[in-house]
């Protein structure tokens, strides 16, 4: 059985056991965190959410908190003498799947 959910402005397909990376969630490490939009349930039956599946949950632990690496913006200006450089990195969140409930 598999789910798409959605968080932080996307859509990830999970299945029970699997570790994905998302945007940073709020919660402490080893916290049980509950996903309420399901947007798909598949497997034996089917389920197509409009747009989220009624009483269709993802349930996932926290496994810890990063950031990634960095990415670095220039902008370059010729002949003007204008440079910027800006770094940023993204924070994250590493989630386990324990449960796809219906």
């Amino acid at each position: 059985m598999y789910a798409i959910i959605e968080t932080g402005g996307k859509q990830i397909k999970v299945t029970e056991g699997q570790e994905i990376i998302v945007e940073k969630v709020v919660g402490d490490t080893n916290e049980s965190i509950t996903f309420d939009k399901v947007l798909f349930v598949g497997g034996d039956d089917v389920k197509v959410g409009t747009p989220y599946v009624s009483g269709a949950t993802v349930t996932a632990k926290v496994d810890k908190h990063g950031r990634q690496k960095k990415v670095t913006v220039i902008k370059f200006k010729a002949k003007k003498n204008y440079r910027r450089k800006q770094g940023h990195r993204q924070p994250y969140t590493k989630l386990v799947i324990d449960k796809i409930n219906l």
